[in-house]
């Protein structure tokens, strides 16, 4: 026998108690939904409007705005970002970067996202929510996130943050069928005592009161998809709500500093337990090697209850609400305005306005004939006649003349009246003109274009920044989630846009070699903390030939080169032409300094034949000069001996002077 469970009596009443509290807004969005689906006339309005000949099918310029505003803000998918809070995080930053692009890649997050943004314009409200998928990746577990109905997600309606993060819980309800329920929890089919499953002992839904039906009875489906898919109407099928319960508790978590790597970890008490076990560790905790600090920190705790009992409890490891909701336009409570609700009179008074001008376009086309009374015998019989072009229609002229009443023209301002209607609808939706793709308002520059459109898309990027706030609480929840889910050795593998391959394994074990003993852990994502940002405006459209063209001039005009005009464009293969131009650079370069090294040469080569030419003059004058030299060394020679045997001869002559003088004395001296 089943007993009732205090909690999930309390969980099941405040269920009650938060759903009643948003019932207008559940009955608001419920319309928005079917407004923008088309159904913008009602039963009695439709009846009228036939009764006076008028068309009821509405012009719906809301739905393409609508449109045009999803395919705005979800063009690309954002770019996430991670920031260590300390210097030796930084190595991880891409680490974690990768992972993120990961999960939003398994977790189908384009569809999701718009899907979300689609809720948040035409509901007011769209939800994310994470979690750990346990079946994926052969049963070891990934962590994704999904899109939620927000009909079937209720908060606190005390709440006053914009985020409902100052919310005392959140609550998931689901709508299960007996089998469903069977299928997903097999303990609910034992039999008690009485030989009664347990399943037949747990209250269920006598109705659909959960789910209420649209106050429009011409509503295309009183439910949402999901909710659709959940409920089988097949005679005599037991329903269940299954309700999720998300509330802020505080959970004991340790603090573990390594003195000697300067690393940091936060543990719960389930892996303190288990780092306390290893010897090692233990040893360096008594030697003081690493210090241990008890810390409380905020944490998720989930209950999910099935009528009056209680499936199970766990906690989950984020401090932030897996359910990340994004709210649109704030009335400063939980339950926020649609872009459909703020527009709804706008195109209601578009279509009135349609639906005269079109009911005076059918009067003014059908030609209308007036006849003196008594003219025509048999009026239905003129109205048979009167489409026969060759027809002879008889009349009585002394009653008068036939005659056709021309009719009065509509006045020129109802005729301006719907397009000044889609303005203001465009304006409150920050659609203009030239974002739908109308050249005719477009400037005839680039520069200038992209201007007008930066202008142009601020109204979007209001609400992108909204939106990214979502973005941003989503990405710290994945966060949270891998870093304790993935503590085993795993690789995260992502192809960029350009086919380039990114690859990190995280918690990769490095051993020793000879002891065989785990000496570090590699990418361990454990270690460190980080912040998650979202780059901002990173989903909007660009317009890539604009950018193109802006920075063709800005290279033109001489401003940059033409490398950082391919790195400022997405418009190409950027990596693979960046890389391709490095090679041409490098390849010029080197055919540059080859034709440099050749001129060189052939100067080298001019120089050298000039010194080839001198060399041989020189040795000419050097063979001349010795030959010179030679002959004057001959000549210095014959010079010499000439003047030895001038001296030679005068010594001669003058020694035979003496004697002749000597002997003239002598002769002399003998005569006195």
């Amino acid at each position: 026998m089943i007993e009732t469970n205090k909690d999930a009596q309390y969980i099941k009443e405040l269920w009650r108690r938060w759903y009643n509290a948003r019932s207008e807004w559940d009955t608001q969005a419920r319309e928005d939904i079917d407004f923008y689906l088309g159904n913008h006339f009602t039963p009695d309005e439709v009846d009228a409007l036939n009764e006076r000949n008028q068309s009821s099918l509405p012009l719906d310029r809301l739905y393409s705005a609508i449109e045009q505003f999803k395919a705005i803000i979800t063009s690309k998918p954002p770019k996430f970002s991670a920031v260590g809070r300390e210097d030796s995080d930084v190595k991880m930053a891409n680490v974690w970067k990768t992972i993120l692009e990961y999960i939003w890649d398994i977790s189908d997050g384009d569809e999701t996202f718009k899907q979300v943004v689609h809720d948040y314009a035409v509901t007011g409200l769209g939800y994310f929510y994470a979690y750990i998928d346990k079946e994926d990746d052969y049963g070891r577990g990934e962590v994704k996130f999904t899109y939620i109905d927000p009909f079937r997600v209720v908060v606190d309606p005390n709440s006053r943050n914009k985020y409902f993060d100052d919310s005392s819980g959140m609550m998931l309800s689901t709508v299960l069928t007996k089998m469903q329920l069977l299928g997903l929890y097999p303990e609910l089919a034992e039999e008690d005592d009485e030989g009664r499953m347990v399943i037949d002992s747990i209250e269920g839904l006598d109705n659909d009161e959960t789910y209420p039906s649209n106050t429009n009875s011409r509503t295309v489906g009183s439910f949402t998809p999901d909710v659709v898919k959940d409920l089988d109407y097949s005679e005599g099928s037991e329903k269940y709500q299954l309700i999720e319960h998300f509330s802020k508790v505080n959970v004991p978590y340790y603090r573990i500093f390594n003195v000697q790597t300067q690393e940091e970890k936060i543990l719960d008490m389930k892996n303190m337990e288990m780092l306390i076990e290893d010897k090692a560790t233990a040893k360096a905790i008594e030697s003081g090697l690493i210090d241990i600090v008890e810390i409380t920190q905020k944490r998720i705790k989930l209950t999910c209850t099935l009528g009056q009992i209680v499936l199970y409890e766990k906690i989950l490891e984020t401090d932030i609400f897996p359910i990340v909701p994004i709210p649109n336009i704030w009335t400063n409570t939980p339950y926020p305005m649609s872009d459909v609700r703020k527009n709804k009179d706008f195109q209601r008074f578009l279509n009135k306005t349609m639906s005269l001008i079109t009911s005076h376009a059918q009067a003014a086309s059908g030609l209308k004939l007036l006849i003196p009374q008594g003219s025509i015998e048999d009026v239905e019989e003129l109205e048979r006649d009167w489409a026969n072009p060759n027809a002879t229609i008889e009349y009585d002229p002394s009653f008068g003349e036939p005659h056709f009443p021309s009719p009065q023209p509509l006045a020129s301002s109802v005729m301006q009246l719907p397009q000044l209607i889609e303005k203001y609808i465009d304006l409150n939706m920050g659609i203009f003109e030239m974002m739908q793709g109308n050249t005719d308002v477009a400037p005839k520059t680039s520069s200038a274009t992209m201007m007008l459109e930066d202008f142009g898309q601020r109204r979007s990027k209001s609400k992108l920044r909204d939106i990214e706030g979502s973005l941003k609480r989503l990405g710290k929840v994945i966060y949270n989630l891998a870093k304790s889910h993935y503590n085993f050795q795993k690789t995260f593998r992502i192809v960029q846009p350009n086919n380039d391959l990114t690859e990190y394994t995280v918690n990769k074990r490095l051993y020793d070699d000879k002891s065989k003993e785990i000496m570090s852990i590699e990418n361990e994502l454990v270690v460190g903390q980080f912040d998650i940002r979202v780059i901002g405006n990173s989903t909007m459209p660009s317009n890539k030939w604009g950018e193109w063209q802006m920075y063709m001039e800005a290279y033109q005009a001489g401003l940059i080169d033409k490398v950082e005009a391919l790195k400022k464009t997405e418009i190409f293969d950027k990596e693979g032409v960046l890389q391709r131009t490095d090679i041409i650079a490098q390849l010029q370069q080197q055919l540059q300094g080859a034709q440099e090294r050749i001129k060189n040469l052939e100067g080298d080569l001019q120089t050298a034949h000039r010194e080839s030419v001198s060399s041989r003059k020189r040795t000419e004058v050097e063979k001349f000069k010795s030959r010179l030299h030679e002959q004057e060394s001959d000549s210095k020679a014959a010079t010499k001996m000439a003047v030895n045997r001038l001296e030679n001869a005068v010594k001669l002559e003058g020694e035979k002077l003496r004697v002749r003088s000597q002997a003239q004395m002598k002769s002399q001296d003998i005569a006195k």
